[in-house]
């Protein structure tokens, strides 16, 4: 197994990523959201300068806000810094999509996108079309090394639905997904996958995964309710909750069963701005911090639902079943104000004893 970790960019701490490469981590997972963060390929760009063996990447750049182009530029450029050990994480955008008030890329849409995205990080020649006009596009001047698509650039596709984790298999090297830890919901995930990945002709046996999450390492006669829990791991946990309030909201449908006794109040507590400004409210504090009126709301049961959480021995346990099912890595994504202390204490009590 595998342990990454996924970074809230911000442009003066890249040392973070430093640090967790001298902690034995293998991969750096760059988040991108334009309207909360630095940008990714500037930390990037900096962390190939300041790490030599940890893998650098974005955990997930937004294909909404770049077309392909740009994006496999971007990385390739990133590449030239750090061959070998650069990989793109690709997704359609909720938060930076959502935080502007509109919806992630359609899937179609995306599966274009990871089509011309696929080739030109091979340094093919592709058919796009944009803005209503269909042409091939190429990388020119390779041979001056202004980028690099010579060393592979491993493809990881975001996919928490059935139908993006098929575009993973068919386009990515590998698949990302946010989920519970739940060894279930990750054998789903690799079947949609080894479809989409028969459908695209291609070898769906070697596929690398990845699951976002953040850990709650319980002291002795700690509970999940604890001051120190709830700083380190509570803005993840309550990033589920504005996660699936914009789901309910764009398709309906009742929220899952362990959310409906706090649904209508934490619903209530949204709405309370109104719809103009809603989308600027929903994700505040994004997996950063969490609002102090939204405590109440980051019970143990949701730590439980969308973290690993226990004591070391427990989160080991459950970390052992995960991999069973084909996960190769978690990448872990504490508060900002606790980073450097939650992936030191997990190298400690858990990697070290993997």
């Amino acid at each position: 197994m595998d342990f990454g970790i996924c970074v809230a960019a911000k442009i003066d701490d890249v040392g973070y990523i430093a640090h967790a490469e001298n902690l034995g981590y293998s991969h750096a997972w760059v988040a991108d959201s334009q309207m909360i963060w630095s940008d990714c390929y500037a930390v990037l760009a900096l962390a190939a300068q300041q790490t030599r063996t940890i893998n650098i990447g974005t955990g997930v750049s937004v294909a909404g806000t770049r077309i392909a182009p740009v994006t496999a530029h971007s990385i390739a450029t990133i590449n030239r810094l750090a061959p070998g050990r650069t990989f793109l994480g690709i997704g359609t955008g909720n938060t930076a999509m959502r935080i502007m008030g509109h919806k992630p890329m359609k899937l179609r849409e995306f599966g274009e996108y990871l089509r011309v995205l696929r080739a030109l990080l091979h340094g093919e020649e592709v058919t796009m079309t944009w803005q209503g006009q269909t042409t091939p596009v190429q990388f020119q001047m390779q041979e001056y090394k202004f980028i690099d698509v010579e060393h592979h650039i491993p493809l990881y596709v975001s996919g928490f639905g059935p139908k993006a984790q098929a575009l993973a298999g068919e386009y990515g090297d590998g698949l990302v997904v946010s989920i519970p830890p739940d060894p279930e919901f990750m054998r789903r995930a690799l079947l949609n996958a080894k479809a989409g990945a028969e459908r695209g002709g291609r070898d769906g046996d070697h596929y690398y995964t990845c699951a976002l999450s953040a850990v709650a390492l319980l002291e002795p006669g700690e509970s999940l309710s604890s001051e120190r829990i709830l700083r380190e791991c509570g803005p993840f946990a309550i990033a589920s909750l504005h996660y699936l309030y914009d789901k309910v909201r764009q398709f309906g449908g009742p929220p899952p069963r362990h959310f409906a006794n706090i649904w209508d109040e934490y619903s209530a507590l949204v709405e309370r701005t109104p719809p103009s400004h809603r989308h600027l409210r929903i994700h505040a504090g994004h997996c950063v911090y969490h609002l102090p009126e939204e405590e109440k709301f980051i019970t143990p049961e949701l730590i439980k639902s969308t973290c690993l959480a226990g004591t070391p021995e427990e989160v080991i346990e459950q970390i052992k079943r995960l991999q069973a099912t084909g996960l190769d890595q978690i990448m872990l994504l504490p508060s900002l104000a606790t980073q450097y202390r939650v992936i030191e204490d997990f190298t400690r009590k858990v990697m070290e004893k993997l």
